[in-house]
């Protein structure tokens, strides 16, 4: 969505919980579902454990259905994706997709401007789990570094990327948030219980 800024700091998030439960998760949990890196060649250096998502056909009629990371971080994962939901968005609206998301160490994903009509109605937030010094997200041509421990909403409009010099994975959580005014019929209730 077009929010105006290239990054908005949505302020301090407890993720202890989240975070935890990620990084218990084992090599397998990274690898089980490859969707995203087949259908998007940017995402091709990332690996996912994915919670809720929509491959968006039929847009605005589409259908959000749980995957195999719900089982395992939708305790942790929910009420931090509530509560920020709660504090800056209009309640009644539907969580589309979230996902745990892993930026290889020296990895990119290339400049793109995320395109699907979804994409456009929706709120893209990234809560940073693990990161390094030696990562930059570049969004319109300027570098800027999330801090764990905060979140943050991404103007997905604007061309962005990532890359990770460094020696260690990036890991940051992120949901896609429509909200009620923007939902079309058809649009199922959110599945985040």
């Amino acid at each position: 969505m077009d929010i105006g800024d290239p990054l908005k700091d949505l302020g301090e998030v407890s993720i202890a919980p989240l975070r935890d439960a990620i990084l218990a998760q084992d090599a397998e949990a990274w690898l089980e579902q490859s969707r995203r890196q087949q259908d998007y060649d940017v995402h091709r250096y990332t690996q996912s454990i994915v919670l809720v998502f929509t491959d968006g056909m039929g847009w605005p009629a589409i259908e959000v259905t749980k995957q195999p990371g719900w089982d395992r971080l939708a305790e942790t994962a929910v009420p931090i994706m509530h509560g920020l939901i709660a504090k800056f968005y209009p309640p009644g609206g539907t969580i589309i997709r979230a996902m745990a998301a892993k930026l290889l160490a020296g990895a990119i994903i290339k400049p793109h401007r995320d395109s699907h009509p979804s994409f456009h109605q929706s709120h893209r937030i990234h809560v940073p789990i693990t990161t390094n010094r030696r990562v930059r997200f570049m969004i319109d041509g300027r570098p800027y570094q999330m801090r764990v421990g905060h979140a943050y909403e991404l103007n997905n409009q604007l061309v962005h990327s990532v890359m990770n010099r460094g020696s260690e994975d990036r890991i940051t959580f992120i949901f896609d948030y429509v909200p009620p005014h923007l939902l079309g019929r058809g649009t199922p209730p959110e599945p985040a219980e």
